[in-house]
């Protein structure tokens, strides 16, 4: 997992300062480690071997019989159904319960989570982060969110009323570009910094700061 240093921190808060400075516009900038547990992906993979494991008794009946013998053999009458539904439940019980626990190893849940849903999850959360933290917190309706979910690898820009009316998605395309390559790279402080930098353009293209203006909501980058 990626880590920022107070050094890392002090240099968004002064991006931040720095993009606000030339517009009226807000920048809020959050990380959080991941943004969803994922326990219905978990959930699902560990249905798989339990269906497999049906899918064997039905497909070799047999076998079955053969586990159960195994298992209990000894001069002992042939099992019944009822012995052999049991052993099957039992088995098919056994392997969802060692898959679940296999996949509380995260990085093998991330690694299993279809892209699709990592988005939608990651989007999610940094909606419900900006409507906390930044939506209708500005006079003007100018603030914005830059969200960092760092075990994910994804990003989100979301911005208020007045900035959605003037902008699109594809407004923050390099800003979304550079923040993700500077996660890759190991560098999560200078992507996000870049982000900033980028949306600090867009903002004082599009609000330039006005002499009444104040900072309405404080610089400090904000870790979940």
């Amino acid at each position: 997992m990626i880590h920022l240093t107070p050094a890392d921190r002090e240099k968004i808060s002064s991006a931040i300062a720095a993009a606000e400075a030339k517009s009226n516009g807000e920048i809020v900038a959050v990380t959080t480690p991941i943004s969803d547990a994922y326990h219905d992906v978990a959930l699902h993979w560990a249905l798989v071997p339990l269906f497999a494991v049906l899918a064997w008794a039905a497909w070799a009946p047999t076998a079955l019989t053969w586990w159960y013998d195994f298992l209990f053999g000894g001069w002992r009458p042939d099992p019944t159904m009822s012995e052999l539904l049991t052993l099957l439940m039992f088995l098919a019980a056994l392997k969802f319960t060692v898959a679940l626990l296999i996949l509380k190893w995260m990085p093998l849940r991330l690694a299993l989570t279809p892209p699709a849903t990592k988005h939608r999850r990651v989007r999610r959360r940094a909606i419900t982060v900006f409507k906390a933290a930044a939506e209708r917190r500005t006079a003007g309706r100018t603030g914005i969110l830059i969200y960092l979910s760092i075990a994910e690898r994804r990003a989100e820009i979301v911005a208020d009323e007045a900035i959605l009316k003037v902008t699109d998605d594809h407004t923050w395309g390099e800003a979304m570009t550079v923040l993700i390559e500077g996660v890759r790279d190991g560098r999560p402080a200078d992507g996000i910094v870049a982000a900033i930098e980028r949306v600090g353009v867009v903002l004082a293209e599009q609000f330039p700061r006005s002499a009444g203006d104040t900072n309405e909501i404080p610089d400090a980058l904000i870790e979940l």
